[in-house]
């Protein structure tokens, strides 16, 4: 099991919208992409909970069954098409791929 996390830490503004606002649709927007392909396992997307001093936004939490599956999703015309508004509003990102 391929074990695939990604934290974001967004802009104050931009596309218009506020933090909070782009916080809440980039969530939706990957929200969206949670069975795309065969493979994926599990599929969160959390946002910081209000007042316990998180460094960063969002967070999605994914289990793939391998590599392919993961790769499956990165390249998928859904996952591709959040990648400009995610670019667009993000500060600051980090990703950890592991196998358990």
């Amino acid at each position: 099991m391929l074990h695939h996390i990604v934290m974001w830490k967004l802009k104050e503004r931009a596309e218009g919208q506020d933090r909070m606002a782009n916080v809440a649709q980039m969530r939706r927007l990957l929200e969206g992409c949670s069975a795309v392909v065969p493979g994926i396992g599990r599929f969160e997307v959390g946002q910081a909970a209000p007042g316990l001093g998180s460094t960063f936004d969002l967070v999605l939490y994914s289990e793939f069954e391998d590599a392919a599956a993961l790769a499956a999703y990165q390249h998928h015309p859904q996952h591709e098409a959040v990648v400009p508004f995610i670019r667009a509003v993000t500060e600051t990102r980090q990703c950890v791929d592991y196998v358990l």
